[in-house]
């Protein structure tokens, strides 16, 4: 076992054999002397560097003295609060493998990661207990149920185990190349992967996207819109501010304009994590809700989905404070492609993170030239191993050092890359590629519309065109006129034969807890023109 904990930080490139995250991203923290910093702020106060490393060795011995060993694997569907790492983190210290879940999903979807991953052990919130109720006597690989912030008769608290758990723990003797965690896939494109993640990947997307694009330092006070069991919001929330030293804030409640404006004005973080859609919908909050911020932020992140040009650009008129758009993905745990704090162009996914290669390739598999669109693949050092269980989807995404991503790309001449929709999202109209994307924003720039996704339909003849499905601004018109209005705006803007042919109005579109539009919902409204 490694008992002793060095001081420093030794580069993603150079890790030794034996080693354990826990060490880097907790444990160092006291010794190095930020034992009295405040490391997270929750709802119910803050928590230091001392006593976070203290919960998280009371929750390693606590979970060995339940019978859990090394590789065994515990499934957490936990709220965001310091619940959350000292789980993740002491599973990890003890060499267990930690398994976040949607907080937001149903019974049946719950049965299934819990019946695939075969955890032995789960831990939840006391307020997400009722939707595993019936289902935790139909898993056989399941001998532990914790509960967290809360009790629940016949379970154990989670608290309990903490408070009797001796605050020292030893750290299991991993290597770099174990298996730390895994990740679901959000689901936006059908029923959910497990991707297997090792320790070496955290320090790899500190470093290289925490610190040498975003900059991190232990003056910074992080807050993620993005929850923690999503991988965009596992680096905003943990990863980049325990590499550094800095402070966390966690919010449990749903991430609205309002309960993010609370946060901003509440505890000046200097670095705000959302989604686009989040971002979209600040901007037409009302006024009360528009000028919550912070008075010390200094860069917001976008991921998820791309950032329309029209959104990025009005937050920065408004704010004062840009946002740096990225692609990542649970498979790559972070993100890999962004634009550079320094020269940002809104529309733009920007380019390849330091440390990651690029390339837009045909479907032959050869590169493509310069504005010609195909599939983006990347190479990096944080990519998962495989999918649990599904070795013909593992073939097809992981392709020797190459990630397959799935995202249609081109580059143009200034080494920008430009976002083109999912490759399964891309339609083929009057013999030319349509990008949903570039649609869905030319729409979004328009005052009345608040959100918008595009989808292929076939008309009477059974060729694809272009449908929209519409959410508008509060109080704006949702009738033919609006439709022909609309209409008429992408004619304007884009080529005619990219214009939808029909406008259906939604009140809320299907998204993804991490906010990512489920397209493949909207599909089977099928036949649903409005």
């Amino acid at each position: 076992m490694n008992v002793s904990v060095k001081v420093g930080v030794p580069s993603w490139k150079d890790l030794p054999r034996d080693f354990n995250a826990a060490d880097m991203f907790i444990r160092r923290h006291p010794a190095e002397g930020r034992g009295d910093k405040i490391a997270v702020i929750d709802d119910n106060g803050h928590v230091t560097y001392q006593e976070l490393a203290e919960r998280v060795g009371r929750c390693a011995n606590a979970l060995r003295g339940l019978g859990l060993r090394m590789e065994d694997r515990v499934a957490m569907c936990m709220l965001d609060s310091v619940d959350f790492p000292t789980m993740f983190w002491g599973a990890i210290t003890a060499g267990i493998v930690a398994i976040p879940l949607n907080t937001l999903l149903t019974a049946k979807d719950y049965e299934y990661m819990l019946r695939d991953s075969r955890a032995c052990a789960l831990v939840v919130s006391a307020e997400l207990y009722a939707k595993f109720a019936p289902i935790l006597r139909a898993i056989p690989t399941l001998k532990t149920v914790i509960v967290a912030n809360g009790s629940v008769d016949g379970q154990l608290r989670f608290d309990d185990l903490l408070r009797t758990a001796p605050p020292v723990a030893e750290t299991a003797a991993t290597t770099r190349d174990d298996v730390a965690f895994w990740l679901y896939s959000s689901g936006s494109t059908g029923a959910p992967k497990g991707a297997l993640h090792l320790h070496r990947d955290l320090p790899a997307t500190a470093e290289l996207f925490g610190q040498e694009v975003l900059g991190v330092t232990e003056g910074d006070v992080c807050f993620s819109a993005a929850k923690l069991f999503f991988a965009y919001g596992l680096g905003n929330g943990m990863t980049f501010p325990f590499y550094a030293g800095a402070s966390v804030v966690l919010m449990r409640e749903r991430p609205t304009p309002e309960a993010c404006g609370r946060v901003l004005s509440t505890f000046n973080p200097t670095l705000y994590f959302g989604v686009p859609t989040l971002f979209n919908a600040t901007l037409a909050a009302a006024p009360d809700i528009r000028t919550q911020t912070s008075s010390r932020l200094r860069l917001c992140v976008s991921a998820g989905e791309a950032l329309p040009e029209d959104v990025g650009r009005r937050w920065q008129e408004r704010y004062g404070v840009p946002i740096v758009d990225g692609l990542g993905s649970t498979e790559m745990l972070h993100i890999f492609l962004c634009n550079p704090v320094d020269d940002i162009r809104y529309g733009t996914s920007g380019k390849a993170v330091p440390g990651y290669e690029l390339m837009v390739i045909d479907e032959n598999g050869y590169p493509v030239a310069v504005g010609e669109m195909g599939e983006l693949a990347v190479k990096g050092p944080s990519a998962a191993i495989a999918y649990w269980n599904q070795r013909d989807k593992s073939l097809h995404t992981f392709r020797g050092p190459w990630t397959y991503t799935g995202d249609k790309y081109y580059v143009d001449g200034d080494g920008y890359y430009h976002y083109a929709g999912r490759a399964d999202d891309m339609l083929k109209v009057s013999g030319n590629w349509v990008s949903p994307t570039e649609v869905e924003a030319t729409l979004i720039s328009h005052p009345a519309v608040l959100e918008a996704a595009v989808i292929g339909a076939e008309d009477e003849n059974g060729l694809i065109k272009p449908k929209a499905f519409v959410v508008m601004q509060e109080d704006e018109a949702t009738d033919d006129t609006m439709r022909k209005e609309l209409q008429t705006y992408i004619k304007a803007r884009l080529a005619p034969y990219k214009y939808p042919r029909w406008i259906v109005f939604m009140e809320c579109l299907p998204k993804t807890a991490t906010g990512k539009i489920q397209r493949f919902r909207l599909r089977e409204l099928e036949g649903f023109h409005d």
